[in-house]
């Protein structure tokens, strides 16, 4: 009775295994197609110094993507949980890192009054928020507040490839679009862009030739803005990626030296024992 019960259960179990991936299935099929899964793109290889297992940072073009985002980027989005001193970590001596903190406002109080004031930034400081609160944000940016791309790199799949992609891809909506999808026209405000994910977003081109010059002699172009940019980011948001790379390869080495060690000795102790 109890196998019989057992058995019983075990096929309730694979029926409703089978109805739940058959609806999955069906629905799937019956959903009708969208701009956004038709024309969305997945981010373009860059091809940056740090990826793959022995990859590592660039720092001339970390300090290149710092200054596109002095430059540019720092307008509109903040970098709130790296500190000004991190930057020592990509090149810059201690003295460099002050002028580049003293390059920044930051939050303070009037000693005297204790009113809200500002000071130039120091070492230990973070970088300043640029909008005192998300009312003004949105304010400034048509109703739409700029992340803070502290985490950028890692709150996006591929965020490397994805934030160089993004700011590369801005262009029309291909003429396609509009005739499978007559009511996807980007409104009135937005910007089109295949690597965002509803295609449409409220940012429009930050870069281009020429707008950003560089000190080191590298070609001023959109294109090597974007993969800087894009590199600064990623260390801003992990900057222990080649510590944890290098600490990774030392224990895969440990592993397969720990595995012939113990081969070598199962097969001494066990030499003269026979079957």
């Amino acid at each position: 009775m109890v196998r019989i019960l057992g058995g019983l259960v075990g096929i309730g179990f694979v029926l409703a295994l089978i109805f739940g991936i058959g609806s999955t299935i069906s629905n799937g099929m019956s959903t009708a197609p969208t701009a956004e899964h038709e024309f969305h793109k997945h981010p373009r290889k860059a091809g940056f110094s740090f990826e793959g297992m022995f990859g590592k940072y660039d720092n001339q073009q970390l300090q290149r993507g710092l200054q596109v985002y002095k430059e540019v980027c720092s307008a509109c989005h903040s970098l709130r949980l790296v500190s000004f001193r991190d930057l020592e970590a990509i090149g810059y001596s201690e003295g460099q890192v002050k002028t580049i903190a003293k390059g920044f406002q930051v939050p303070s109080v009037n000693p005297e009054t204790g009113e809200a004031a500002t000071r130039d930034g120091m070492p230990f400081d973070k970088f300043p928020l640029v909008y005192a609160n998300d009312v003004a944000a949105r304010a400034a940016n048509n109703n739409a507040i700029p992340p803070d791309l502290s985490l950028m790199a890692k709150a996006r799949h591929d965020g490397s490839n994805y934030i160089y992609s993004l700011l590369t891809g801005f262009t029309d909506q291909p003429a396609a679009l509009l005739k499978e999808f007559p009511d996807a026209k980007t409104p009135k405000g937005l910007h089109y862009n295949p690597y965002f994910a509803n295609l449409n977003l409220a940012m429009a081109p930050p870069l281009k030739d020429g707008q950003v010059t560089y000190s080191d002699g590298t070609a001023p172009t959109l294109d090597n803005y974007a993969k800087d940019i894009a590199a600064f980011l990623t260390w801003a948001a992990e900057p222990k990626m080649a510590a944890r790379k290098t600490a990774g390869l030392a224990s895969l080495l440990f592993l397969v030296i720990f595995c012939f060690l113990a081969y070598g000795a199962k097969k001494q102790i066990w030499r003269n024992l026979k079957d």
